[in-house]
């Protein structure tokens, strides 16, 4: 193991490599001194060009960093991401057709790191039948220039299977907390785990450079063994960052890291609004001991509700970065979490979320069809892509999709238990069809899958009637502010009701109150004594 500068570590990189970079979100985990350098040394000298970029999930400000540091024409071939939206530019090049791009599930990616390092054939799974996924759709595609199958359909006991191919990597750039000089790392102060290790594993098994980004630099043996998260046999090179923050806009949390937890009541609440209308009905439904994930957008909303409604410790939230109870981020650091029970790897987690571990879902939408089918990852030449959405979705007991009704300068009125639409929003969110299909409404429907529609105006749900409205708000006239500004005519429940009062008053809603009638979730029978 070396001890190396940035710039060294940019070096090492050759023409045509395939890189392999950790990280989620807004910096976390993010090597970003080594890919500003790699930047640099591509506006300096031309090289190196034509790489291909891998990264489970996205990772940018949104701006120029992350990712975006290859946008400049001739530095990226390809990129293959769970998500794009973190790094606009690459967004541009993949429209333009001048890389070739793929968003691959989350979890798939995140998984395969694993698969790799053992010299296993790929990621074999279900996940991503019938989505847009799919080789028999798009095969994952957002660029007309990616013309390589990476996912392939396979038949396995009479059963349709994905399989995701392994990726060739001669370079993986990785992050920790403290080095030593032996190159073992630990992670006390990052915010997430991700799949630091099988990265590293999966580096060394194919000869690829492994090198770790740290803040600090510590005698040999004198690290705390059972907290080295990256044995230094895996490490080829470390890089020490002194001025490495935890985020792009955190320096450091110390209950991101699991240092300390803060009270409750010190959390931030949402204000008022169209999306806190949104995420108080999504989280009446949540139930007593529900194991729950917290999608990106307006979803994260959800755990600051819970936290001001003091419910919290009744059930489980988790997000796809491996964390388990406590509260998720929102906003900018969305990703990292806050008094969590425990965090495991990024794998492992989607493991759990494949193998059917929760129970109810609360992600977000942007389109839905007639059938219920939604879209996420792409509109017209607005590529977002898919992150943890269909590993999520596809395997949850219950989704509760929750958005405002439509987009583009929707303003509301509200807080005395009424809902008055000001100014209508540009675009509806429920149109006669949809680009990309990210969930699968009729497959969801096959394996006894429930999905709700929450909105700020009205609640959908997919049942054996169809796309059926089944609450409507105070104060909403149906007829004129829900079915007309719908591309499609869905089915009026028997049952039609109005949705919760409490929802569009300013005050809490005491779901506590609520939550202590509310029957244990169910759970599937084990051996008991």
């Amino acid at each position: 193991m070396k001890i190396i500068t940035a710039k060294q570590a940019a070096e090492l990189v050759q023409p045509g490599d395939n890189i392999l970079v950790s990280g989620s979100g807004g910096g976390h985990g993010v090597p970003e001194a080594i890919l500003e350098a790699i930047e640099t040394r591509f506006l300096e000298t031309g090289a190196p060009g034509k790489l291909c970029l891998i990264h489970a999930v996205g990772i940018g400000d949104r701006k120029l960093k992350g990712a975006a540091r290859f946008r400049h024409p001739g530095m990226l071939k390809r990129s293959i991401t769970g998500a794009l939206v973190d790094s606009p530019p690459l967004v541009d090049l993949a429209r333009d057709g001048l890389i070739e791009s793929y968003t691959l599930p989350q979890g798939v990616i995140s998984q395969l790191t694993r698969e790799m390092a053992a010299g296993r054939p790929g990621v074999i799974t279900k996940t991503g039948l019938h989505t847009f996924v799919d080789p028999r759709q798009l095969g994952a595609r957002q660029s007309a220039t990616a013309t390589e199958d990476l996912v392939e359909l396979v038949t396995i006991g009479g059963e349709e299977w994905l399989r995701f191919k392994p990726l060739p990597l001669d370079i993986v750039l990785i992050r920790g907390t403290t080095a030593d000089e032996a190159g073992n790392v630990t992670m006390e102060h990052e915010a997430i785990p991700g799949e630091m290790l099988s990265s590293a594993q999966a580096g060394r098994r194919q000869g690829a450079a492994v090198v770790v980004q740290v803040k600090r630099l510590a005698k040999c043996g004198t690290l705390n063994a059972r907290q080295v998260k990256i044995p230094g046999i895996m490490v080829d090179y470390i890089v020490v960052d002194p001025d490495q923050k935890q985020t792009y806009a955190t320096d450091y949390n110390p209950s991101f890291s699991g240092e300390m937890r803060v009270p409750m009541g010190a959390m931030q609440t949402l204000p008022f609004g169209d999306r806190k209308i949104v995420a108080r009905r999504a989280a009446m439904e949540l139930v007593p001991g529900a194991i729950c994930n917290l999608g990106a957008g307006i979803s994260t909303g959800i755990s600051t509700v819970a936290a001001e409604e003091h419910i919290l410790d009744q059930v489980t939230l988790t997000n796809e970065q491996g964390f388990i109870g406590g509260a998720p981020a929102t906003g900018v650091d969305s990703g990292a979490a806050l008094n969590y029970d425990a965090v495991v790897d990024q794998p492992y987690q989607f493991d759990f979320y494949d193998g059917g571990g929760l129970d109810i879902a609360f992600l977000s939408f942007a389109e839905v069809d007639p059938e219920g089918n939604v879209n996420v990852s792409r509109f017209g030449d607005k590529i977002v892509g898919i992150g943890g959405f269909v590993n999520i979705s596809q395997n949850a007991r219950k989704v509760v999709f929750s958005g405002t009704f439509t987009s583009g300068g929707l303003a509301i009125q509200s807080g005395d238990g009424r809902l008055q639409i000001v100014t209508e929003g540009r675009h509806s969110k429920f149109v006669s069809s949809i680009q990309q299909i990210c969930y699968n409404a009729p497959f969801a429907a096959s394996q006894g899958r429930k999905a709700l529609f929450v909105t700020e105006r009205a609640v959908f749900e997919v049942n054996e009637h169809g796309f059926e409205v089944i609450e409507v708000a105070p104060g909403i006239d149906l007829e004129q502010e829900v079915l007309a500004r719908m591309a499609f005519k869905p089915k009026i429940s028997a049952h039609l009701k109005l949705m919760d009062a409490r929802i569009f008053k300013s005050e809490p809603m005491d779901l506590k109150a609520d939550m202590a009638k509310a029957p244990q979730q169910a759970r599937v029978p084990r051996r008991s004594i």
